[in-house]
């Protein structure tokens, strides 16, 4: 029961700016700034205008829909080249596998601060700045977690079940499609969630490497809603957020 009362007061803690940031979506932006704890009232309550602001002024649907191609396509090409990656590792189990794992692993504790600067010039000369060339970007950046969960599932798969298809005629590309993919759905359910709730998130790589004149993402459409003089029309800004983390509870 101890531990059942510490979890839940755990759980509220994290629920709370969620919870927080619903009912302010629905007050009006001055009484968000002087009242942010306090339920929405009659005076307060200024229904959906913040959403419909919001979303005129950040221009939602546009960045909504680069936001979900540039996560969908990322995510597919993050599963599906590394789920491969790792299966070759440790299947071929020589010392050039080994030393691709850990230039795999050196890719988790390289701080992104590091690169960030050459990688926008490398990103704008090779004309990645768009939706479909941020993939590539991505997908080197989301390798190194994907290759080091997906390498330690693929050990547990046994060998004779390869061995077995490859007995009955089954060559490779089709062996990881129909004997070891569908043995890496747990995993690849794991990895889909930690990327896609990263790529749906980003901020500064989209920020450093999109064309920002013609591709905006949700988190770089919010920052539209300030105005002269640093002020920020939070009542707009709250709407637009609940509306931003709806896709990903979902998904989750």
């Amino acid at each position: 029961k101890l531990w059942t009362v510490l979890f839940a007061i755990v759980a509220v803690a994290y629920l709370f700016p969620i919870l927080l940031v619903l009912i302010n979506s629905f007050k009006g932006k001055v009484f968000v700034s002087s009242e942010p704890f306090a339920l929405p009232n009659a005076e307060t309550f200024v229904g959906l205008e913040n959403y419909i602001t919001g979303i005129a002024k950040t221009d939602f649907l546009s960045s909504f829909g680069w936001s979900l191609v540039i996560t969908i396509g990322s995510a597919f090409l993050i599963l599906l080249c590394t789920s491969m990656t790792a299966w070759w590792i440790v299947r071929v189990d020589n010392k050039y596998a080994k030393f691709l794992y850990l230039i795999f692993l050196f890719n988790l504790v390289v701080p992104f601060q590091m690169v960030m600067f050459t990688l926008s010039w490398f990103a704008d000369y090779l004309g990645l700045g768009n939706p479909i060339g941020i993939w590539v970007v991505y997908l080197g950046f989301g390798a190194g977690l994907a290759v080091f969960i997906f390498t330690g599932f693929v050990k547990g798969i046994p060998r004779e079940l390869e061995e077995a298809a490859l007995i009955d005629g089954c060559g490779t590309v089709r062996m990881y499609f129909q004997v070891v993919l569908p043995i890496l759905k747990p995993a690849m359910v794991t990895v889909a969630i930690l990327e896609i709730m990263w790529l749906w998130n980003d901020y500064l790589l989209p920020s450093l490497v999109l064309d920002l004149r013609n591709y905006k993402t949700i988190p770089i459409a919010v920052q539209y809603l300030r105005g002269g003089y640093g002020s920020v029309d939070m009542g707009a800004m709250m709407g637009v957020l609940v509306l931003a983390m709806i896709p990903v509870i979902v998904f989750y």
